[in-house]
């Protein structure tokens, strides 16, 4: 069965003092009976308390929490709201840290909600608010509270710069493809290689070149020239890092990754042509890429003409021994894992017998070698490239 709950009296203390149940009641008549009270007016509007809303957002870290505390009795009225989805476009960036309070100031800064209680009040009423991000939304001017919010939950309302860099760009395009993505002159993202906070090894002497790490990068629309360079050069040596490469290594591991990713197509091929390389540079052997040839003279192509080879550049290994003075292009995670830990082996020559298959043969002498590059000009013979 069921108890019937007495319902406490305004008048009775609730902490410190326990009434005897058996004591007539003070307010009652000569015979002990309860005595029926009427409300005034006046006492009902002292019984209506006022609502009481604490709202605290925190937005970081991919968590917002939303605390509340409902109306006790009586609500006050609602703020005021438009009504409908709004018009237009507005965009509206919510930080990391942002309270309710400057989520609600910004979007009525904007034009978007009419009141910051409104949008308080339509972030109190719905639990998946705790899904709010801090990044720049598009919104619409005069919406409704409840329609910013679902926009402000929506992954698709978030604007952001998307740039998208393949691996063996070389700086020049990488450049020209970040410009394009986020409106950031290429001037400009050339000088932010020289800031501090941009970790450029001192060898790079402020060049990009191999230290655009190719990657899919995802930023805020106010995004700066300095940043999107930083976020790249810090990407590239992540590589380094996790190959266990000294800092004092690491312009010369990356120009080693860098022809690693010119010459290798196949990923089982990379960490020999890195030994490649480096037991020629070893044995004072001038290295012959054609693909160092290409980035001196600003070519592309599969051969190289005698012409071509005869550049002088201090990037034409035709010309001189050792390593280039730093990367021709940007090489991935591959290479550079291949640079920082070549294969072991004693081969001294390598070519790509089926460029269009990535085929690579390696040789050791250079009558082995030289059977390969025959392979290579049938190849070109057959693919009308002689």
């Amino acid at each position: 069965m069921r108890r019937r709950r007495t319902p406490v009296r305004p008048d009775v203390p609730l902490v410190g003092a326990v009434a005897d149940p058996t004591a007539p009641d003070p307010a009652g008549d000569a015979a002990g009976r309860p005595r029926r009270r009427r409300r005034s007016g006046a006492r009902r509007a002292v019984a209506a308390l006022v609502m009481v809303l604490a709202l605290a957002l925190v937005v970081g870290a991919g968590v917002v929490g939303w605390n509340f505390v409902s109306p006790l009795l009586d609500r006050e009225p609602a703020p005021e709201d438009y009504a409908g989805p709004g018009s237009g476009e507005v965009q509206v960036q919510v930080e990391q840290g942002d309270t309710g309070q400057d989520i609600g100031e910004a979007l009525v800064e904007a034009g978007v909600v009419r009141t910051v209680g409104a949008f308080t009040a339509a972030a109190a009423a719905d639990p998946d608010s705790a899904g709010i991000q801090p990044g720049t939304y598009a919104l619409r001017e005069e919406m409704s509270a409840a329609s910013a919010l679902d926009l402000l939950l929506s992954p698709a309302s978030r604007v952001n710069l998307e740039v998208q860099l393949i691996e063996g760009l070389r700086a020049v395009d990488a450049l020209a493809q970040i410009e394009a993505d986020t409106g950031i002159a290429v001037d400009e993202l050339r000088a932010a290689a020289t800031d501090p906070s941009v970790p450029l090894p001192a060898e790079a002497q402020g060049n990009l070149e191999g230290y655009l790490f190719p990657a899919t990068y995802t930023f805020e629309p106010d995004v700066t020239a300095v940043e999107v360079v930083s976020t790249m050069v810090t990407r590239a040596e992540q590589g380094l890092v996790e190959g266990g490469v000294p800092p004092e290594r690491w312009h010369r591991t990356m120009t080693v990754a860098s022809l690693v990713e010119a010459e290798a197509s196949r990923e089982e091929d990379r960490p020999k042509v890195a030994r490649v390389i480096e037991n020629r540079v070893a044995a004072g052997m001038p290295l012959q890429f054609d693909t160092t040839v290409d980035y001196a003279t600003g070519k592309r192509g599969v051969t190289t003409t005698d012409e071509d080879r005869a550049t002088d550049s201090p990037y034409n290994t035709y010309v001189y021994p050792g390593l280039p003075p730093g990367p021709i292009n940007s090489p991935g995670d591959s290479a550079i894992a291949a640079a920082s830990n070549p294969a072991d082996g004693p081969w001294m020559y390598f070519v790509a017998v089926n460029p269009t298959t990535g085929e690579t043969r390696f040789a050791v002498t250079f009558d082995e070698h030289q059977e390969n590059v025959r392979l290579f000009q049938q190849w070109l013979r057959e693919n009308g490239s002689d």
